[in-house]
């Protein structure tokens, strides 16, 4: 099972190859959804400051029945926080919500703020801050792994020219139909395992009737056609849900996708409209 496989971070580590995303999962029902997946197998939750549900999340991997140190918890740090003291202050503010001594692993949500983001403005200085924070929390034995999330090569090579613990992960938007080989391939090349969210375009992808063909073919469902697809270029799949049966069935990709599919996937028309999902930042 999938969910018994694990990548390595760079600072040996060990990461479940398959996480439970919780974007849009409300507070209220975070913590369930957490036990749920836990007792279908997930051992790999990913939250953020920006979900409000840290706290749902941790009082699920309380109950779980898993011992923590079993479970892989990943948080992010609000893209809004470019400063040192800011950012020093929400770490310690994650780590009370949840509930934790400890979190796996910690990541700059954005380098930029959601609300300017896409535009020029890069936030070096900032980011840099917030780095420090990070590093001085993954010292200090507060958070087992550091990385980033949405940084683009200039905003990675940023870090990098500064930092005393390199970034060890980057977590991007990265699904059939839009899979940035280029920013894939230098983040790997810079030592980071790349996590893939939205890997069924935020349910866009359930729509495109080649993808249901391929599926078919496979005899699989299109969502794990598509986490199928990102396991297969050494991603970490992220899907999100609340539903058990939908956790079940991401989780069932014990299959494999031929070369010659992978081709197709990674050159189908990328999608041009996310829908409902368009008023997000990541899906302009």
């Amino acid at each position: 099972m999938i969910t018994e496989e694990k990548y390595t971070l760079p600072n040996g580590i060990d990461i479940p190859k398959l996480g439970l995303g919780t974007w849009l999962i409300s507070n209220d029902i975070a913590g369930q959804a957490v036990k749920d997946a836990v007792k279908i197998g997930y051992r790999h939750i990913d939250t953020a400051q920006a979900y409000s549900n840290e706290s749902g999340v941790g009082e699920g991997i309380r109950a779980c029945g898993v011992k923590r140190e079993n479970l892989f918890v990943t948080t992010k740090l609000a893209a809004e926080i470019k400063s040192y003291k800011e950012a020093v202050a929400a770490i310690d503010m994650s780590l009370k919500t949840m509930g934790f001594d400890y979190i796996d692993m910690m990541l700059i949500h954005s380098p930029q703020p959601w609300a300017k983001f896409g535009e020029k403005e890069r936030f070096f200085e900032g980011n840099r801050d917030a780095w420090r924070a990070l590093e001085e929390a993954y010292q200090a034995g507060k958070l087992r792994a550091i990385g980033l999330s949405n940084f683009q090569k200039p905003d990675i090579d940023n870090i990098l020219a500064s930092c005393s613990v390199t970034p060890m992960a980057n977590q991007i938007l990265a699904h059939v139909s839009n899979t940035p080989k280029a920013l894939i391939q230098y983040s790997q090349e810079k030592g980071m395992l790349v996590e893939a969210y939205s890997p069924v375009g935020h349910g866009e992808l359930l729509k495109n009737e080649e993808l249901a063909e391929m599926a078919k073919k496979y005899g699989v469902s299109v969502p794990r056609l598509c986490i199928r697809y990102t396991l297969q270029l050494d991603l970490l799949p992220l899907p999100k849900t609340a539903n058990p049966d939908h956790m079940k069935d991401n989780a069932d990709v014990n299959f494999a996708i031929s070369e010659e599919d992978m081709e197709l996937l990674k050159n189908i028309e990328r999608i041009k409209d996310y829908g409902e999902s368009s008023v997000f930042p990541v899906y302009r």
